[in-house]
């Protein structure tokens, strides 16, 4: 009996389809839990801290 041979690819294409599979999952993990902190906003909205791209809330802070 004489053994297979796997072309010298397959192992690329197999990682390459892991990694789409984990970013997939990863998305959508992160899509499904949301902000990661109250009252963030995307960049383009207006809105507490949107302002010289600080954080809201942190005056006397600067240096």
């Amino acid at each position: 009996m004489t053994a297979r041979r796997v072309p010298p690819y397959a192992p690329l294409v197999g990682f390459l389809l892991l990694l789409a599979a984990l970013f997939g999952v990863a998305w959508a993990a992160g899509a499904a839990a949301g902000p990661v902190a109250p009252g963030m906003h995307p960049s383009g909205s207006s809105g507490p801290g949107t302002g010289g791209g600080g954080m809201g809330g942190m005056n006397g802070m600067k240096h």
